[in-house]
């Protein structure tokens, strides 16, 4: 099956001046976890996200997205949410986090000296859906026959267990005495949550799981062995976590998993390296139709070497658009890679390298902005517009 769109994106949007202005008062990152909105933010929100819908529909741009607008970062709003689930602002680094993680390694490089997390500190449980408020108020801003052409975006499990310092994503207090008995509770409310949204219309999910590629980093995994933790044995861990979420999903429900590494305002990233050393277990051992990887940057990203695990049957979108920077790629340059991915492909599953071209999509490599509060370093509404007209055009002429 084809991927659902020849062009797609990430999902977050960079934010209007007014949207902006009106979240100043939730700027800290300590505030990155409230839940106490106020109404005038919410306002701003609700117009806000009215507006980019509208703009995508009037421009031609699929899928449909809120631009994440009702989110300080890409992964708020859910874990908080749940019960059993409590929100730290204000967590000192490194003590509190994974030695030499490179997330909480290059803030404090930054000169930071705390960071917000979620612990679990009771039994996880499913009580009101985190996310149905997000995903209506992108779907009543589409007529009923658009519903299809929405996608909606959700942190990964695994998010708030893979930064923590080992056996302090859960307290003592909260009843869990292993790692694999927090993250069963915690997909049953991912696998519920799924559900909750499907009933309301929702048909095209993507779990966002940027920290996956840290599997690659050097840095990452020889903490993870200081730490005396073994990263094959937490690989496995999070892979069978991601498809115990997935099990139980409506059969028309697409869902797809989206890597980076690191896309934090200023052009950011936290970690560098080729998809090869976890490829064939993302692309074999994850139950995910699509994934939506970057590739904009070689020295960043790698090669599409690791694409030959891509099985028969699964997708790849390939990000070959920066976010990062607001030049605008050469297009003969993008589909001369387009077309080096899909032999790669061709090659490893022995197709004609049409066939292959038939699993493949094209996008930016990321969100314009995961952070509500910057994008990349020179990057503008309307060249962020202009990018993704772009990615739409490229997509026309390729797949005709």
């Amino acid at each position: 099956m084809a991927p659902p769109f020849r062009a797609d994106h990430i999902g977050s949007l960079l934010r209007p001046q007014s949207l902006l202005e009106a979240r100043s008062c939730l700027s800290s990152p300590s505030q990155m976890y409230s839940l106490d909105i106020p109404q005038s933010v919410k306002d701003a929100e609700k117009q806000a996200i009215h507006e980019v819908i509208q703009l995508q529909l009037q421009k031609g741009i699929r899928p449909v997205t809120d631009g994440e607008y009702t989110r300080h970062i890409y992964y708020g709003g859910f874990f908080e949410k749940l019960s059993g689930f409590e929100a730290k602002p204000d967590l000192p680094i490194p003590d509190a986090f994974r030695t030499d993680f490179p997330t909480t390694t290059g803030l404090a490089k930054m000169g930071a000296k705390t960071r917000a997390a979620v612990v679990c500190t009771g039994k996880i449980g499913y009580r009101d859906s985190p996310y149905l408020s997000e995903w209506l108020m992108l779907r009543d801003n589409l007529p009923g026959h658009l519903w299809r052409e929405a996608k909606f975006t959700m942190p990964a499990p695994n998010y708030q267990h893979i930064q923590l310092k080992p056996g302090t994503a859960w307290t003592k207090d909260s009843g869990y005495t292993s790692d694999q008995e927090y993250f069963n509770d915690l997909a049953k409310c991912y696998s519920a949550e799924l559900q909750t949204l499907y009933d309301a219309g929702l048909r095209n999910i993507q779990v966002d799981d940027p920290h996956l590629t840290y599997f690659c980093s050097s840095q990452f995994v020889e903490g993870c062995k200081k730490d005396g933790t073994d990263p094959d044995e937490l690989l496995d861990l999070y892979t069978r976590t991601h498809n115990q979420i997935l099990a139980s999903k409506p059969a028309d429900l697409h869902a797809g998993m989206h890597l980076c590494r690191g896309n934090m305002s200023g052009s950011t990233h936290w970690v560098s390296g080729s998809y090869e050393k976890i490829a064939y277990k993302l692309f074999n051992e994850t139950d995910y139709q699509t994934y939506y990887l970057e590739f904009d940057d070689v020295e960043r990203a790698g090669g599409f070497e690791p694409l030959r695990f891509l099985p028969r049957g699964k997708n790849v979108v390939l990000g070959l658009v920066s976010t990062k920077t607001p030049d605008l790629e050469d297009p003969g340059v993008i589909k001369e890679k387009i077309h080096s991915a899909a032999a790669v492909i061709a090659s490893a599953q022995r197709v004609r390298k049409d066939e292959a071209m038939e699993c493949l999509a094209i996008s930016p490599q990321c969100g314009f902005s995961s952070s509500s509060l910057a994008g990349g370093l020179g990057m503008t509404i309307e060249i962020m517009w202009e990018k993704l007209q772009f990615v739409r055009d490229i997509a026309q002429e390729v797949w005709k």
